[in-house]
């Protein structure tokens, strides 16, 4: 099995990187990443990306056919990955969700891969308040990044054929420790105040909904998905990613992780805006499909391990906002520096624009 992981670098690859080296010891396993975040490490005791076979620094917007060669599957993990980020970079935010995507899948399928995986969000479904939302409920995406899931999904559609298979995968917010850790996800957020400043602030009025699943359970899923049967599950296949029990107001995961994590003081705000991105998801498609591989990790498990991950590497940073485990503050630090384009490519021979 020869596998081509683009965006591995970020938050989800490591922890998919361990699950298929451990599901497939023989594989050629090749990453394939800008690189942008690679000293984002928190807590790898080596590199992550030493378990992989090869990895490849390139910009997936144009990188080389050639890697596809010999390849049987293809996960596309590269993306700006939140809303900040796509409402900061929306052109790079299309070209690299969406339009790099789409050729990434015309060349793999010219090459004879034979499956496709691509990290797609439950954020198309925008604001939805009158019930959980099925895969065929319509989409109502709201942001830059969520329009990008959407159109990708829609130009993958056409691409899939008996001898290539196309694998959506709706995922809900994702959660949980990783080697490269994010602190700009909802839960992760909440452990990371409540450990540095025994504070959580809530910035809308807690009452938006959000699924969520651990990134291990995002790892399961993504491996279930280059190894369906097509005959089963179909030559293209969009199904949301997650459980129904976590389904979660935002209010609750906060008195979820004072829970856990005993007097800290929380903290609402309650002339907020509404959040227009406030939904529920069914899970019961992909409870069908994938029983063996649907989520694992609960949510007292999922704050006990960020809290003692956090621990251990000496976390205690109460202006973590600022830092580089919010992906936003990395980029603009970069840019800043003068090592990044306007439109997120790095400046010739890394050297700082004059």
């Amino acid at each position: 099995m020869n596998i081509l992981i683009t965006g591995n670098m970020g938050y989800v690859g490591p922890v998919l990187i361990r699950r298929l080296r451990h599901s497939y010891p023989a594989a050629d396993l090749i990453g394939l990443d800008m690189g942008f975040f690679g000293n984002c490490v928190s807590s790898a005791g080596i590199l992550p990306e030493c378990r992989l076979s090869r990895q490849y620094f390139a910009d997936v917007r144009n990188f080389s056919g050639e890697l596809l060669s010999g390849i049987d599957a293809v996960v596309y993990l590269a993306a700006l990955s939140n809303d900040p980020l796509g409402h900061a970079f929306d052109q790079a935010t299309l070209d690299i969700n969406y339009r790099a995507c789409i050729r990434a899948a015309q060349n793999a399928k010219k090459a004879g891969v034979r499956s496709f995986v691509f990290a797609s969000s439950c954020s198309v479904y925008g604001h939805a308040e009158d019930g959980p939302r099925t895969e065929a409920s319509a989409v109502n995406p709201l942001t830059a990044y969520a329009k990008s899931k959407v159109w990708a999904e829609r130009d993958l559609a056409a691409l899939a054929d008996r001898n290539f298979k196309i694998t959506c995968l709706r995922f809900a917010t994702a959660c949980g420790m990783s080697d490269r850790l994010r602190l700009d996800l909802v839960l992760n957020d909440f452990v990371a105040g409540a450990l540095a400043s025994k504070k959580i602030t809530i910035l809308s009025d807690g009452t938006p909904w959000r699924p969520l699943i651990h990134v291990k359970d995002m790892a399961r899923a993504i491996y279930w998905a280059i190894q369906r049967d097509p005959s089963e599950t179909g030559s293209f296949l969009v199904v949301n990613v997650g459980a129904d029990q976590w389904n979660y107001q935002v209010k609750d995961l906060a008195e979820a992780v004072a829970q856990v994590m005993p007097k800290v003081e929380i903290s609402i705000n309650k002339n907020a805006q509404p959040d227009k991105r406030s939904y529920r998801v069914s899970f019961e498609k992909f409870k069908a499909l994938a029983s063996g591989y649907t989520p694992q990790v609960d949510l007292v498990t999922a704050i006990t391990e960020l809290r003692e991950a956090l621990t251990a590497i000496g976390f205690s940073d109460k202006n973590f906002h600022q830092s580089k485990f919010i992906r936003l503050n990395t980029l603009r630090q970069l840019r800043e520096h003068g090592l990044l384009t306007p439109d997120l490519e790095w400046t010739s021979a890394g050297e700082p624009l004059r």
